[in-house]
């Protein structure tokens, strides 16, 4: 896990003495000065690796400054956490912190899982064999996320059971504009299209929201998924949706850094399943026979992960984005943008 020490000049800085006075009474177990190191990785909410007396754990927080509005939800991150614990493999929470004068923004600490984080989709240093049951073992959490019983759960009220492909195309149409910086002739293009040509049919499950193969953290030495990372987008919505964008790469370069594509790469023998043959399995494991409207939920993917994208390359203009990478990377928004639309056209 790469981690960054914070200086006095960064915006994410914590306050160290502040935070662990709050933390006193809900980490017992806490019992010398607490250490704070920023971790790299994520594009959207600060975290950051607390470490006393040999004990760990993650804080995630929202950045700071003026934000959109329904974004950096961590809120809801960690209450869909704690929700599946036991159900899907996550982290269990310790606290949720709503008050913003402790670090300057709502935040929430779960524990540390150790384990490895895979950044890169084509599993350098792995055997075949090996990345092989890392792309099962993904695909087999992803399917029991999406069978899980979110009534059961207790989230009858996170989010709408009905109507959700339309809501998200207008939501993501919304923030894109909210952070638009330049114009996108194909984000509004492909906008246009998918809200005219969105699914009559409907399925509603647990979305995760960014399932990708970096949002976990597996074994040290198994390809056994310990925890699911990054709930913020999670809601109550089409499962198709998770699977659209868990099979993005299969559409991006690899010179998008940070992205995980493979599309310009011969993958074949390498032991990643190919598109066709992922999305048969998944179609498998969730008891479907085909999926009709397949390019539909990519375009959509694309558009969305465009959106996300104008969105981080906005806050590194204004000093708060979360990754050191984030305005080179941001900028990824007008080639995602046209990778959707040349999907929607076929």
């Amino acid at each position: 896990m790469e981690v960054t020490e914070k200086t006095a000049a960064d915006p994410h800085a914590l306050d160290a003495e502040r935070l662990a006075d709050f933390l006193g009474p809900h980490l017992p177990e806490m019992r010398a000065p607490l250490q704070i190191e920023r971790i790299q990785g994520g594009q959207s909410n600060p975290t950051y690796l607390l470490s006393a007396n040999g004990h760990r754990w993650v804080l995630r927080k929202k950045p700071p400054g003026t934000l959109l509005q329904s974004a950096h939800m961590v809120e809801r991150e960690h209450r869909v956490m704690k929700a599946l614990h036991g159900q899907v493999p996550t982290p269990r929470t310790r606290v949720l912190c709503e008050d913003p004068s402790v670090i300057g923004t709502n935040f929430f600490v779960m524990d540390f899982v150790e384990g490895r984080i895979f950044r890169d989709t084509t599993l350098p240093g792995l055997s075949v064999a090996e990345r092989v049951a890392i792309y099962d073992a993904m695909q087999d959490t992803m399917a029991a996320l999406h069978k899980a019983d979110w009534r059961v759960a207790g989230l009858e009220d996170f989010g709408k059971p009905a109507g959700y492909v339309r809501r998200q195309v207008a939501r993501w149409s919304r923030q894109f504009h909210a952070s638009k910086t330049h114009d996108i002739p194909a984000m509004d293009r492909l906008g246009a299209w998918l809200e005219a040509h969105a699914p009559e049919e409907d399925e509603t499950g647990i979305a995760h929201g960014d399932f990708r193969l970096e949002n976990m953290i597996f074994h040290p030495t198994e390809p056994r998924p310990l925890a699911v990372l990054d709930w913020e987008l999670a809601t109550i919505g089409h499962p198709l949706c998770d699977l659209g964008y868990n099979c993005m790469p299969y559409y991006l370069p690899r010179w998008m850094k940070g992205c995980g594509g493979f599309a310009d790469i011969d993958i074949s023998g390498l032991g990643i399943p190919d598109e066709k043959t992922y999305v048969a399995r998944y179609c498998r494991l969730t008891g479907r026979e085909s999926i009709p409207n397949w390019p539909y939920f990519l375009a959509f993917s694309m558009f969305r992960g465009a959106a996300i994208l104008q969105g981080v390359y906005a806050r590194s203009l204004q000093n708060n984005a979360a990754h050191e990478l984030a305005r080179e990377v941001g900028l990824y928004a007008a080639p995602v943008a046209e990778i959707g639309w040349n999907i929607a056209n076929g």
